[in-house]
């Protein structure tokens, strides 16, 4: 039957660690036997999933199912974690290990905002046309910040697929430069033409994150024509022109995109944690309050109530303060985090603190 539909030459061939010995070798064996030409260009043999350090099974009641963890968590959040194990590897499921990986999937989108933002608000005179024009600029720093992540990004993929150097290494370092560095300058510096050279480092280094994320699967859970800027139906979809995309259509599509991917991470941290924004809001103005009246044992333990419930609140100046979704904070004498969603269990709602 494979042979009828995909020919006697397999290109990939995937399957369980324990499914090797005997059923690969006993099918390589009969395949050559029926066919001497039969043959399988890449054997991918995945790890096993365990549950809190346990073997996953059935009849055990510790398994879980895709829908019923995207429930809570954001599917890209799911797809960042699978792909921080490398595809060999045992991977242990806990809800602890994806709550980091949702964090870490809102900080790469919070920076890509963050770039699109500051971008966008570029004074008057700079060129916007970004690699399109010969005189576009970038600083050897941002050359090789790009250069280093190419060639990492090739060569982890070249070694088996390994992703988790990717996602752990080479990616951070690109966002730590592009947050510690090329933003906070930017919005400070006043000189012209050093504001062309940041926002060109900020444009290369921004779509060079783009590119990494896309490969991997990670730019955006939404469908090929909202995602890409160029197709007339997404730039429809964000109430932008259709008769050929400007570069501040691009840019507007982006923002558009990101925007809506962070906010739905906060809808999902929204539901782990029972809560509605009003909620979150109100806590906000009860702890301003708190803060006015120098009661700061109130402001603090506000902060934290909402900390334990995977609220994070952020002072970022001039009295705002804005929330994000964040790992659960434990206090010191309670019981670990989350324990594995199981089929017996009514819901996938996280063990409360």
């Amino acid at each position: 039957m494979s042979s009828h539909y995909l020919t006697h030459t397999f290109d990939i061939h995937g399957g369980g660690m324990d499914l090797i010995f005997p059923h690969h070798e006993n099918e390589i064996a009969q395949s050559c036997a029926a066919c001497p030409d039969s043959k399988v260009n890449y054997w991918m043999h995945n790890g096993f999933v365990t549950a809190n350090d346990e073997k996953m099974s059935k009849s055990v009641g510790n398994f879980f199912t895709i829908r019923e963890v995207t429930k809570l968590y954001h599917p890209l959040a799911l797809r960042y974690f699978l792909m921080g194990t490398h595809y060999r590897s045992p991977v242990n499921y806990a809800i602890s290990q994806i709550e980091i990986a949702s964090e870490s999937v809102f900080y790469i989108y919070q920076t890509l905002q963050d770039c699109k933002e500051a971008t966008s608000k570029m004074q008057n005179g700079v060129d916007t046309s970004g690699g399109n024009k010969a005189g576009h600029l970038c600083s050897t720093d941002a050359k090789k910040c790009i250069e280093n992540l190419r060639n990492e990004f090739e060569s982890r993929l070249s070694d088996d697929l390994h992703t988790p150097s990717i996602l752990n290494a080479a990616l951070q370092e690109v966002l730590r430069v592009m947050n510690g560095g090329s933003l906070n300058t930017l919005k400070k510096q006043k000189k012209q033409q050093q504001q062309q050279l940041l926002y060109d480092d900020i444009m290369d280094l921004e779509k060079e994150v783009r590119t990494v994320l896309d490969v991997l699967g990670l730019l955006s859970s939404l469908s090929y024509c909202e995602v890409h800027p160029l197709n007339p139906l997404c730039l429809s979809h964000a109430g932008l022109c259709c008769t050929g995309p400007t570069h501040d259509d691009i840019l507007l599509t982006y923002l558009f995109l990101f925007l809506q991917v962070l906010q739905q991470f906060k809808e999902k941290a929204l539901k782990r944690a029972e809560l509605t924004e009003d909620d979150i809001l109100e806590s906000i103005g009860d702890r301003a309050k708190a803060r006015e009246e120098k009661d700061y044992s109130k402001s603090d333990q506000i902060r934290k109530d909402l900390a334990l419930k995977g609220i994070a609140l952020m002072d970022v100046g001039n009295n705002e303060t804005i929330w994000r979704p964040c790992v659960r904070l434990e206090e010191s004498s309670a019981q670990p985090a989350a324990t594995i969603p199981t089929r017996e269990k009514a819901s996938v709602q996280p063990q409360q603190d």
